[in-house]
């Protein structure tokens, strides 16, 4: 099982936030049934009873869908803010004359509801919320009572009538809004969760940068200060004594020797960086790249300074897929043979002329300079006893080989002991 690494977590992330903020959202529209089943009801029984003509009908259908595609965008803007208010106004405005359908049909209260509902969205504060479902209420209820006259009816016999109504509806509208509040809560956890794990990362590598600056104005802060008083009296002393000088300047230079060995000390700790991470590290940059990368768990018990070698060929391997090549598929893989360690990086992407080295597939032809591409690399592995080789790999593919003794190969017959062995003897 392969370890994921960073941009596949922040990959994972991203498609998780993306996927709960479609279902929050796409839950609010389900919502919207409940509004829309009863009214389609409600209008088509109306019709059904001659109450209403088809023009009627074809206009207040028509409203019913201008009003729920305001309720979507008061939705969709609450999850990025809030809504506009020019879309709270117009729903307002939409809502109000929807309602007297109520005339014909009681159904229609699901309505202002609803309107509520998505308005308080946006509308966080209490007291707006309170207000905003009381004025529902009373509206619903001066509705009930116009449609409901005096004398035949329930409604106006009681004197209970109309406040058991406001009530009623109040609740109604408090409950829904209440439900919507708690579901944006929960939406915005969420995004502070999501925004929580990037500020993480991005103080990371802030970290990361002051301990490098940490570290290096400690290693080199002592030796350069050391290093600039001791020339400066070695000057001063160089005409009237000059074998104090000369003792000065050596004091100087051994300063010298010991910072540079301290800051490569240092180096190597930042820049020796271990195979397992560079692997993965390698794999996130191609994949973001768009390169799909396939990478395989290198052998144990390699020596530190064939890991390093081996890290190395792999990063600038990397660097050059993406600069010289058009890959879509890049393959690593390391594997041991007899003695010997064999990295292989194939990649789908060469473009005419990576035989000869130049700027396709990988750089380091002829032309660039030394200790770059590929004789950099070359200088890396020889060091270490192995070889490389960069070639066309069929047709439109190539392939970049390390090839480096683990062991101490037999020295061939005939050569000096102590002789180094040729990298060609390495399989």
């Amino acid at each position: 099982m392969e370890t994921p690494t960073a941009a596949d977590l922040e990959e994972r992330a991203a498609i998780g936030f993306e996927e709960y903020r479609r279902m929050t959202y796409r839950s609010y529209l389900f919502a919207a049934l409940g509004l829309i089943s009863p009214a389609s009801v409600g209008l088509a029984q109306s019709y059904t009873r001659s109450e209403i003509g088809l023009p009627l009908l074809v206009l207040v259908a028509a409203a019913l869908v201008l009003h729920l595609w305001l309720y979507a965008r008061l939705v969709r803007g609450s999850m990025h803010g809030g809504a506009a208010r020019r879309d709270l106004v117009l729903s307002g405005v939409l809502a109000a004359p929807l309602t007297l359908m109520m005339l014909t049909s009681e159904i229609w209260a699901a309505v202002p509801v609803f309107w509520v509902a998505a308005v308080t969205l946006t509308l966080t504060r209490r007291r707006d919320q309170l207000v905003l479902c009381l004025a529902a209420a009373a509206y619903v209820s001066v509705l009930i009572a116009v449609a409901n006259p005096r004398p035949a009816s329930w409604y106006a016999e009681h004197w209970y009538a109309p406040p058991l109504s406001v009530g009623g509806f109040f609740l109604v509208c408090w409950g829904l809004v209440y439900t919507n509040q708690y579901q944006r809560r929960i939406w915005e956890l969420h995004q502070e969760a999501h925004a929580a794990r990037e500020a993480q990362a991005r103080l990371a590598v802030t970290e990361e940068r002051l301990r490098f600056s940490r570290d290096l104005h400690d290693l080199l802060g002592h030796s350069l200060s050391l290093i600039a008083v001791k020339s400066e009296l070695a000057m001063r002393l160089a005409e009237r004594d000059p074998d104090r000088a000369h003792a000065e300047m050596a004091d100087v230079r051994q300063a010298a020797r010991d910072a540079l060995r301290e800051v490569r000390s240092a180096v190597r700790g930042y820049r020796a960086v271990e195979l397992d991470a560079e692997l993965a590290g390698v794999r996130s940059v191609l994949e973001a790249a768009g390169v799909r990368c396939e990478t395989a768990a290198p052998p144990s018990g390699l020596p530190a300074d064939v890991r390093s070698v081996l890290a190395w060929v792999i990063r600038e391997g990397a660097t050059n897929v993406i600069k010289h090549s058009e890959a879509r598929r890049c393959a690593i893989t390391l594997a041991s043979y007899g003695g010997a360690v064999v990295l292989e990086m194939r990649n789908d992407g060469a473009r005419p002329g990576a035989a000869d080295g130049g700027r396709d597939g990988l750089s380091g032809g002829p032309g660039d300079g030394a200790g770059s591409g590929l004789t950099g690399l070359a200088e890396r592995v020889a060091v270490v006893g192995g070889e490389l080789s960069a070639a066309p790999d069929g047709r439109d593919g190539f392939l970049l080989r390390a090839v480096i003794p683990v062991g101490d190969p037999p020295a061939p017959a005939g050569a000096p002991e102590g002789a180094p062995v040729p990298a060609g003897g390495a399989p």
